[in-house]
């Protein structure tokens, strides 16, 4: 992959574990999207206390990208720049109804997955994979925003798992006739979603998904083994059990 632009080169900040492994959803997608463009970029890791120190204090999280002068922190910001920037190459949306649907799913998956069911699976799974320097800002400002310690609200996670796996259901239906959540072919839905799975597979000591889910497990493998097998890190925890 290669950059053929005269505002420079790309740089990507990303969240890094204790382990070095990218952990951000929102990063992970960003790098499925310039896979997809064929966009080459330097990855810069960042633990979670180093983050406000980029770019002058400009941003608080990740994905940050960097080209030449401009600097952004938004994952759909990033995106659409992205294919303003670079037109000639593979477009990440195929147009503006595209992105309007795919936002949507974005807001589902969220407010329907990540908030209610896998942030009280894996916070304090999060908190003993990050660096050891990055442990009291994490456990600090996620108990201030959630008005509990981490431990009280993971306790009842194993009690949480299968509605979390039943939460999955509608990707379960659309992808048992379809290879991809874009169809034929993976689109920033799927950049989005796998990103999910990157994240959970960074630290989950409890597997996200049951070892008889076939259907996510075969989109899982086909998105993970995109633009050469991107997805791959075998510092992943097991996502099937």
């Amino acid at each position: 992959m290669s950059n053929d632009t005269q505002t420079g080169p790309l740089k990507l900040y990303e969240l890094v574990l204790e382990n070095g492994r990218s952990a951000s959803p929102f990063v992970w997608r960003i790098r499925f999207a310039l896979a997809h463009k064929g966009l080459a970029c330097e990855l810069v890791p960042l633990g979670f206390t180093e983050i406000p120190k980029m770019c002058g204090g400009r941003f608080k999280t990740v994905p940050i990208l960097e080209h030449g002068a401009t600097a952004m922190a938004e994952s759909w910001d990033i995106a659409d720049y992205l294919d303003r920037t670079f037109p000639d190459r593979p477009k990440i949306f195929s147009g503006p109804a595209e992105q309007a649907m795919t936002r949507l799913f974005d807001t589902w998956l969220l407010m329907t997955i990540v908030r209610p069911f896998l942030l009280p699976l894996y916070l304090l799974d999060i908190y003993n994979a990050a660096r050891p320097e990055d442990r009291p800002y994490f456990r600090q400002s996620r108990e201030a925003r959630l008005g509990k310690s981490l431990e009280a609200i993971t306790a009842d996670r194993a009690a949480l798992l299968p509605a979390a796996r039943e939460s999955l259901a509608p990707l379960r239906f659309h992808l048992a006739t379809h290879a991809f959540l874009g169809g034929s072919a993976p689109n920033y839905a799927d950049y989005a979603a796998l990103g999910i799975f990157q994240w959970a597979g960074s630290f989950a000591t409890l597997p996200l998904l049951a070892a008889d889910d076939t259907v996510l497990r075969g989109w899982i493998d086909r998105g993970f083994d995109l633009y050469g097998g991107l997805g791959r890190d075998a510092r992943m925890k097991p996502l099937f059990a």
